[in-house]
């Protein structure tokens, strides 16, 4: 969603914002129980996303400031609360020229464009002492608020993202925080006499309940020591067949990183004027960048074009940009900070994390994709959430290990996604997860056969069962059995 629709959206619901409140006084008053025993009182507190002030009042800053894209929060919040500061501002371009004890950020992470942003941005206000206090929804509640908002018990937003904990944590690892205390609160989160102190106080801390609860609260702080940030050139590898439509973007929107950057077009004998938008965007842009091209002939697949276009790269670091645009190059400096800060070793894009847009992937590709995921994260013994997208990210020299092993795998594999997940894995790379906001195709058609390539990934799947864990299950046993017979 668009941020001044969004913005509009709560302007609207600003004048009943209270009402709703009070529909849900038990939730909001143990949101609010929760954040002040975190927060002493008298201290400086900034809330980011602060609606109409109520969670920042109550925890008594002696400096309180209150930031919302809504107009109409803010002067909802700036009423009720008169001695607290209230300002319209968006927490993806912090304009706040003051450093906090605490930052609030409750509720908000659903709502944020880009979290990742957001998070750079959060520097701005801190210092490395400064506390920050973030609550989220388990994502497991989706259907649940869902079918609240649907029957009158819930005020009505718009789609959200719907993040696993884990991924939450992974953004600001990458981002430069750390986690120093995670809790899990609201097992109930409507007052039921008995029965809510039941299950908020007492249930919840049994084995394995926490997970169903309702809210995530994080406790997080800078690192203490900033990461040192080195600069390195960068290869970025567009592989096309049939993309003509979208060449122009590719060039035009394909941001510079670090050192240089190098763009490295791999044609597979394209028949819609797709070498000929190339090769006229690169007399266009002679002397401007960087740019090499590769024709593929044969076209035998996503994988060769790849590898072909990582032969003739020069940088330190490789980049895949599938070239139907549907990952937006403008994210490629999330992918270059984290290797560029020593924060990861190997990057793989996410486009399951943010809400897509209609048509942007068929719903049989996004319950494969799920199911995979799940599965490779499981043989990877590395949190992978979408194997299939194309954006992957990784200094040249671990590429040539991995080259350097493919045949442990086997090289059948014609997107070339799972040689680079298993050859990063077996290598022990330290792996990160970017989210991106998957788009819809404007020009050409998928390129992925979902019966034929989805045989192929089970198979894929089954031969990395085979080689990681098996073998290694093997080798366990062959152990016990040695230890025994050595007494």
């Amino acid at each position: 969603m668009e941020k001044a629709q969004l913005a509009a959206q709560f302007d609207a619901m600003a004048s009943v914002r209270d009402e709703w409140k009070r529909k849900n006084r038990y939730y909001y008053a143990e949101l609010e129980k929760i954040c002040g025993s975190l927060i002493p009182p008298r201290k400086s507190v900034l809330e980011i996303g602060c609606g109409t002030g109520d969670l920042l009042n109550s925890v008594r800053p002696g400096r309180g400031l209150g930031i919302d894209l809504s107009g109409g929060m803010v002067d909802a919040a700036r009423k009720k609360y008169p001695h607290l500061e209230f300002r319209q501002g968006d927490a993806e371009a912090l304009d706040v020229n003051e450093k906090f004890d605490y930052v609030i950020m409750s509720d908000l992470m659903g709502f944020l464009t880009d979290i990742w942003q957001a998070f750079v941005e959060l520097h701005k206000v801190c210092r490395p002492d400064t506390g920050i206090i973030i609550t989220h929804y388990n994502y497991l509640w989706e259907p649940i608020l869902n079918l609240g908002e649907r029957f009158g018990l819930k005020m009505p937003q718009q789609r959200q993202n719907w993040l696993a904990f884990h991924d939450l944590k992974n953004l600001l690892s990458i981002t430069g925080f750390e986690v120093e205390r995670e809790e899990f609160h609201l097992l109930l989160p409507k007052k039921a006499p008995i029965i809510s102190t039941l299950a908020n106080e007492y249930l919840v801390h049994l084995p394995g309940v926490h997970h169903l609860c309702l809210l995530e609260v994080l406790e997080v702080r800078p690192l203490t020591s900033p990461r040192p940030r080195k600069e390195y050139s960068c290869s970025i590898i567009v592989p096309t067949r049939n993309e003509a439509g979208n060449i122009e973007g590719c060039f035009e929107r394909t941001p510079e990183l670090g050192l240089w950057t190098e763009l490295i077009f791999v044609d597979g004998d394209s028949t819609d004027g797709t070498v000929e938008k190339i090769q006229e965007m690169m007399q266009r842009y002679e002397g401007k960048r960087r740019i090499k091209f590769i024709r593929q002939s044969p076209a035998t697949g996503k994988a060769d074009a790849v590898r072909k276009g990582f032969a003739a790269a020069t940088g330190d670091i490789f980049m895949i940009l599938d070239s139907d645009l549907t990952v937006p190059p403008e994210d490629l400096p999330k992918f270059y900070a984290p290797l560029a800060e020593g924060t990861a070793e190997f990057i793989n894009g996410s486009r399951l994390v943010y809400p897509m847009e209609k048509q942007a992937m068929r719903l049989l590709n996004i319950i494969a994709n799920k199911l995979f995921s799940y599965a490779f994260t499981w043989l990877l013994e590395q949190r992978t959430t979408d194997t299939l997208c194309g954006t992957k990210v990784l200094f040249k020299k671990d590429y040539h290990r991995i080259e350097d092993g493919r045949s442990f795998f086997g090289d059948f594999d014609p997107f070339g996604d799972f040689d680079l997940l298993f050859g990063a894995s077996r290598l022990g790379l330290k792996f990160a997860e970017i989210p991106v906001r998957y788009r819809a195709r404007t020009y050409g058609d998928i390129k992925i056969e979902r019966f034929k390539h989805g045989w192929l990934l089970l198979k894929m799947t089954v031969i990395a069962f085979r080689k990681l864990k098996l073998t290694r299950w093997r080798e366990s046993i062959r152990h016990f059995f040695r230890m025994l017979k050595t007494g």
